[in-house]
C-alpha cells in the first residue's frame, strides 16, 4: 500500500501552512474583497470611488534565482516583497493603481515556516502598496523540486482611468531623464552575481567595499517600490512617461516606451553606481556593455519629463524622499 505522503507530498503540511498564513493575508484585505481565505476564487469589487472609466491593468512575475540567495541563507521574507513590488511597479509606470495579488509558490519539501516567511513578505508589500492579498497556490512537487527549493510567481491587477494612461506617446526629443535610486540588484541579474561573487565569497563575508554589510545581505535588498513617486508625478501633471528598469538595462527598458523617431542620451557619469555593481564587475572582470544591459546599475526607475517641470518634478520627488537625479535626455534619431 503507498500513500500520498510517502509519494513526498504531505497535506498535513499544506494545510499546516495555510493555516500560518491565512491571518497575514487577511491583513491586507480592501473594501473591494468579497471573499476570505479558502475560496475556490478571489472576488474584488471594482467599482472604485472616483474611476469613471476604468481600466484593467495586469503584470506577472517570479524572483528568478535571487530565491538561490536567500535559500542559501535561510531568509524568506524579503522575496515575498520583491515579487510584489516588481509586479507592482510595472503597472504603475502605466498610471495604474494596485487593486489584488495573486501568488504561486512550489516547493519540493513544503516547510510550513518557509510559506509563512515568504507570505509575510507579501502580505508586508500589499499592505505598504495599498492592495490586498486576495489568493493564491501552494504546490508541493517532489520530482520537480529538490528539498530545501521553492519558486515563486506573481500577478497583480490594478486600474487606470482610460484617459489617465501612461504609455509614453507624449514623450518628445528635449524631455528629461529623471533616475530614481534602486536599493541593489533588485530582481535581476543574479545567475550573474552569483556565479562572480559566490565563486570567490560566502554569503557571510564583508568585503571593505561593502562598508560592513555581508555578501548576502546586499544580495537580499528588497526590490523597491516607486508606485507613490509614480503617482505623485502624475498627480502634478509632471510625466511624458516611465521605465521600470528590469532584465535589460536601463537603455533596453526606457527605450521600450519611447515613440520611434526618438532615443536616449544617457549620461553614464551622472551618478555614483552603488559598491555592490563595482564589487560584481571588478571581481567577475565583468564588460561594461554585459553590466549595463544585465543591472540596473543603481537607477530603478526612469522618469521621462518635460525639460522646463525638471526642477518641479525633482522637488515632488525630494518632498517624498526621493533623491532623484538627471541621467540623460530624450533625443531624435533611431536606435
Amino acid at each position: 500500500m503507498a500513500t500520498y505522503k510517502e509519494a513526498g507530498v504531505d497535506i498535513d503540511a499544506g494545510e499546516e501552512a495555510v493555516r500560518r498564513i491565512s491571518d497575514h493575508v487577511r491583513g491586507t484585505f480592501t473594501p473591494g474583497v468579497l471573499t476570505d481565505v479558502g475560496a475556490f476564487g478571489g472576488l474584488f469589487a471594482l467599482a472604485q470611488e472616483g474611476v469613471r472609466d476604468p481600466v484593467l491593468v495586469s503584470s506577472m512575475d517570479g524572483v528568478g534565482t535571487k530565491l538561490k540567495v536567500a535559500q542559501r541563507v535561510d531568509r524568506h521574507e524579503t522575496v515575498g516583497e520583491d515579487l510584489v513590488n516588481h509586479c507592482v511597479n510595472d503597472i504603475a509606470v502605466c498610471g495604474a493603481r494596485p487593486l489584488f495579488f495573486l501568488d504561486y509558490f512550489a516547493a519540493g519539501v513544503l516547510k510550513p515556516d518557509v510559506v509563512e516567511a515568504v507570505v509575510k513578505g507579501f502580505a508586508k508589500a500589499c499592505r505598504e502598496n495599498g492592495c490586498a492579498l486576495i489568493g493564491g497556490e501552494t504546490a508541493e512537487m517532489p520530482d520537480l523540486y529538490k528539498a530545501g527549493d521553492y519558486d515563486l510567481a506573481g500577478t497583480v491587477v490594478g486600474v487606470v482611468e482610460r484617459d489617465a494612461i501612461v504609455d509614453g506617446s507624449a514623450i518628445e526629443a528635449g524631455d528629461v531623464l529623471l533616475g530614481l535610486p534602486s536599493t541593489g540588484l533588485h530582481t535581476n541579474g543574479y545567475s550573474l552575481a552569483r556565479k562572480v561573487l559566490f565563486d570567490r565569497f560566502v554569503a557571510a563575508d564583508t568585503p571593505d567595499v561593502l562598508g560592513g554589510v555581508t555578501v548576502g545581505e546586499a544580495l537580499l535588498r528588497v526590490h523597491k517600490s516607486y508606485l507613490d513617486a509614480i503617482q505623485a508625478l502624475i498627480a502634478e501633471g509632471l510625466a511624458h512617461g516611465f521605465a521600470h528598469v528590469t532584465g535589460g538595462g536601463l537603455v533596453g527598458n526606457t527605450e521600450r516606451v519611447l515613440p520611434d523617431s526618438l532615443a536616449l542620451d544617457v549620461d553614464w557619469d551622472a551618478w555614483s553606481r552603488p559598491a555592490l555593481f563595482r564589487l560584481i564587475q571588478e571581481t567577475g572582470e565583468v564588460p561594461e556593455d554585459d553590466m549595463r544591459r544585465t543591472f540596473n546599475l543603481g537607477v530603478g526607475l526612469v522618469a521621462v519629463v518635460p525639460s522646463d517641470a525638471r526642477a518641479r518634478a525633482l522637488a515632488v520627488l525630494g518632498a517624498l524622499g526621493e533623491p532623484a537625479f538627471e541621467i540623460g535626455r530624450v533625443v531624435e534619431g533611431s536606435r
